[in-house]
């Protein structure tokens, strides 16, 4: 939410897309995750939540979207998202890519910290929306 909130103070509209990605197996499904999503930002009246298979740029170009947000957590995130930002440049230099770092309360956080800390009966709170949170306990502590 963190960099959610920041992007709508810069973008008049922002397309938040949700992908498919065929080397991870991701613990919810493409719906459950725009679900999720479009709960946890139903607050934000200048945010859309939709789904993409495909190259970002060319969903970027049919949205009539005028650039890629990033969120950087860490150092180690620079070479990757570089190298991405690179790549859609060449596929579409008219969309650009816009890096904004996380707030340093979330930078040591991901996907499977927040999975491990939930199995183990932890508290993410602080860390998810409480929509998030529930829907994180109901999957795995069946």
């Amino acid at each position: 939410m963190d960099v959610i909130d920041r992007a709508i103070k810069i973008f008049d509209k922002v397309v938040l897309t949700v992908a498919t990605h065929r080397d991870k197996s991701p613990l919810f499904d493409l719906e459950e995750r725009i679900d999720m999503i479009r709960e946890s930002t139903n607050k934000f009246e200048k945010v859309e939540v939709t789904s993409s298979e495909g190259l970002i740029v060319d969903f970027a170009e049919e949205k009539g979207a005028v650039a890629l947000i990033r969120g950087l957590r860490f150092v180690s995130d620079i070479e990757f998202e570089f190298q991405l930002a690179w790549m859609n440049r060449n596929l579409n230099a008219e969309i650009i890519t816009v890096f904004l770092m996380t707030d340093a309360r979330y930078t040591h956080l991901n996907s499977s910290i927040i999975r491990e800390v939930t199995t183990l009966g932890g508290n993410v709170d602080d860390f998810v929306t409480p929509y998030v949170s529930q829907k994180l306990k109901e999957k795995l502590n069946k």
